[in-house]
């Protein structure tokens, strides 16, 4: 990191090199505030990438949530699923890794009521039907589904 400190804001390696350096921090206070500047940096220099604007987001609502933050982790995860919806689709990759982490930030919640429907009837069928039924993320949403299923205190038999 301190190799590119010097370098100027819009230098886009010194710009990558703050979100590896974010990345590679436990999760903490710490790291959110080397993910926010990145994110800052980002959206004020390359507001047209919105692919890596979308993973800084990801990345700090990553640690948003390791940190306690559960609430406002959700709030970010939200919003970059309902992005990826519109831009790329449910079938795309990205989008469903999105779904699944807007799933498993609602379990984390007991929000079970939102994530149980949008684990079986959204993201689940569209990650087998574009990835398969024995790909990882298929496998992560099938596990998380029945997580979800099994800790519901309101659930049924049916």
């Amino acid at each position: 990191w301190k190799t590119y400190l010097g370098r100027p804001e819009t230098d886009d390696t010194r710009c990558l090199a703050m979100c590896e350096l974010g990345c590679a921090l436990d999760p903490s206070e710490e790291e959110m505030r080397v993910l926010e500047a990145y994110l800052a940096l980002r959206c004020r220099y390359w507001s047209r990438d919105e692919a890596n604007i979308l993973c800084g987001k990801s990345n700090l609502a990553h640690c948003l949530s390791c940190i306690g933050r559960c609430d406002e982790a959700l709030v970010l995860t939200r919003e970059i699923y309902a992005r990826r919806m519109e831009v790329l689709g449910i079938s795309n990759k990205d989008t469903l890794v999105s779904g699944l982490n807007l799933c498993v930030a609602l379990l984390k919640l007991e929000k079970y009521e939102e994530a149980i429907p949008l684990a079986r009837d959204e993201l689940l069928p569209a990650a087998q039907g574009s990835l398969g039924s024995e790909h990882d993320i298929t496998l992560n949403m099938k596990k998380n589904l029945a997580q979800g299923l099994v800790n519901n205190p309101e659930r049924t038999r049916d």
